[in-house]
């Protein structure tokens, strides 16, 4: 698990810092009114894009937290370790909700270790432009709705792990849901049910509409999305682990 988690944080300092040298450019060039071109053809308020883009540095690793999650679920089922966990518990459902909570707990912890690096590496790029823009009211917004959906997100898979009672189940699982909003498949033809996939959900809460990012729902609907999938999928864990045995 720690190593899972030391993995993706080693990732997402490596990815963040092959991009210094091109985001402290982009400050260096933002003009008397504010206006700041990251990408080309993008010219876009700094402060809202500065913001929004640490926030989206973030968000990019949720694609590799609901492993940790999975590798979180699938430790239970390694050498009866569920099943000694029910000697001690024997109520299934409290017992679900107990290792969930615990769960959270520590993709909350990975999440925030991930959100500190995001505003880490951007207040190395605005230092000398606006340093107080990575604990501004937007930013910390911004970093609770990544939170947010960090957590809720990686506990649906959690969830999943347990149903399936395998990690590389679950995470197979996770990736086909993924791969509904990484493709756009869904977006483009049906976003009524694209806004229900949890990382369209995550994407709708997070960013904000462009022209070429059309999205799917409103923040409002996504938190609503984030909340249901957890609750569900961990109601559908406790009842398939009430009929099964633990091993």
């Amino acid at each position: 698990m720690w190593l899972v988690t030391g993995a993706v944080v080693a990732l997402h300092v490596l990815v963040l810092a092959q991009n210094v040298g091109a985001d402290t450019e982009a400050v260096n060039r933002i003009t008397a009114d504010g206006m700041i071109e990251r990408f080309p053809g993008d010219v876009r308020p700094a402060h809202d894009m500065l913001v929004e883009y640490m926030a989206a540095s973030s968000l990019q690793m949720c694609l590799f937290l609901p492993c940790l999650a999975a590798v979180m679920a699938g430790q239970e089922f390694r050498a009866g370790q569920l099943g000694m966990s029910l000697l001690a518990v024997p109520r299934r459902g409290r017992l679900v909700v107990a290792k969930t909570l615990a769960a959270g707990g520590f993709l909350l912890f990975a999440a925030v270790v991930i959100a500190a690096i995001s505003a880490a590496f951007t207040y190395v790029t605005v230092r000398d432009w606006d340093p107080g823009l990575v604990v501004s009211a937007d930013a910390w917004t911004a970093r609770a709705k990544f939170l947010a959906f960090a957590v809720l997100s990686g506990l649906v898979t959690f969830a999943v792990t347990l149903i399936v009672r395998g990690t590389l189940a679950g995470i197979l699982v996770t990736v086909v849901m993924t791969a509904l909003t990484m493709s756009q498949i869904l977006a483009a033809f049906a976003p009524a049910l694209d806004a229900l996939v949890p990382l369209s959900a995550g994407r709708n809460l997070i960013l904000l509409p462009e022209e070429d990012l059309r999205l799917s729902a409103g923040p409002g609907h996504a938190m609503v999305v984030l909340v249901v999938w957890p609750l569900l999928a961990t109601v559908a864990a406790a009842i398939a682990l009430s009929r099964r045995d633990a091993r």
